[in-house]
């Protein structure tokens, strides 16, 4: 550690000077952010944060609209349903992450916690006030839209990454290929625009789709592509001599990609697949387009609020903190799993 911080004049010039501009720097970032910030202040008054502008971080703002930020428009006294829905998909995840090796049990538990998270949130039954789609948003439709969608278009990518393999059929092939490079040629923005807009004008008369619908088709559309993609180069890093060897013993196309090839090529691509799950969810912001609220559009509604316009840099920071959170938990489990099944492959 000497040598590096403090081998000869330069090193030690450069050291000094990084370590006093690091204090200056966490030393104004407390005064700010802790310190002198404004952690409370009276219902509907930001009083307190105008006098401590420029001095102190305005964190009463957060305490003031966290509601609206995590749920929108939702009724308030039903906020307790949408914070419900929130949990159960969290212990979704959680129960996925502990035992991903009970396959038939985590489907059983999926389709309970989804038809349960799908009652908190329309209502209508057991009592609870019917609540349509519009009045949906903040984190609900963030996590709804991200989970559903890289749940649909991990299986739709497979079979398309398959199918732009499938070299003895030409036709399935060239639909899979015009499929996938067609979406990855379209910005997202695009695909919301048309199922927002245009879908509605091929349904019969009489016929609507919810927005919520109408974006999750474009969402899942559009990972399905770039998850087929990211599975066509794992596929193509599992040897062709397995695929024989397969062959010889008897096992017919699907068993062969179920049990040898796809377990191998879905190892090698754990860390591009949670980066694309990571930029979908990052994406559900695009959904303003079509009227709806994600979070993120939640959040930065609450600062619309006359009385508490100029404190969009609390709201950020707070927002990123939740996001990151979510995404870095996403990244370590995939960076665990992938030692896992590497150690279970080495044995």
């Amino acid at each position: 550690m000497r040598a590096n911080l403090f081998g000869g004049w330069v090193n030690a010039l450069a050291t000094v000077t990084i370590a006093v501009l690091v204090a200056t720097v966490a030393s104004k970032l407390a005064h700010w952010a802790v310190i002198d910030a404004v952690w409370s202040a009276p219902p509907g008054s930001s009083g307190p944060c105008r006098a401590a502008r420029g001095v102190g971080a305005c964190w009463a703002l957060i305490g003031e609209k966290y509601r609206f930020m995590l749920f929108a428009t939702y009724p308030y006294d039903e906020h307790w349903r949408p914070a419900l829905a929130c949990a159960i998909i969290v212990l979704l995840y959680l129960a996925t992450a502990l035992y991903r090796h009970r396959l038939c049990w985590l489907a059983a538990l999926w389709g309970a916690g989804f038809a349960a998270v799908a009652i908190l949130m329309w209502g209508g039954i057991f009592d609870l006030p019917l609540v349509g789609q519009e009045r949906w948003g903040g984190l609900p439709v963030t996590l709804l839209l991200a989970t559903v969608g890289i749940g649909t278009a991990l299986p739709l990518g497979i079979l398309l990454a398959l199918g732009r393999r499938a070299d003895e059929l030409p036709l399935i092939r060239l639909v899979c290929a015009c499929y996938i490079e067609l979406i990855r040629a379209m910005p997202l923005v695009s695909l919301l625009f048309m199922a927002s807009f245009v879908l509605p004008l091929f349904m019969p008369a009489g016929v609507s789709i919810d927005k919520l619908l109408r974006a999750q088709v474009a969402f899942t559309m559009f990972a399905a592509a770039y998850m087929a993609e990211v599975i066509r180069g794992g596929l193509q890093g599992v040897g062709h001599g397995q695929v024989e060897a397969a062959t010889a013993l008897g096992l017919g196309y699907w068993r062969t990609h179920a049990l040898i090839v796809l377990p191998q090529a879905l190892r090698s691509v754990i860390p591009a697949l949670v980066n694309t799950a990571i930029a979908m969810l990052k994406n559900t912001s695009l959904v303003l387009i079509i009227g709806l609220f994600d979070f993120l559009n939640a959040a930065k509604a609450t600062i619309v609020d006359p009385a508490w316009q100029g404190f969009g840099l609390e709201m950020f920071i707070s927002i990123s903190l939740v996001y990151f959170v979510i995404c870095f938990s996403l990244s370590k489990y995939s960076q665990r799993l992938e030692g896992q099944l590497g150690q279970a492959a080495r044995h």
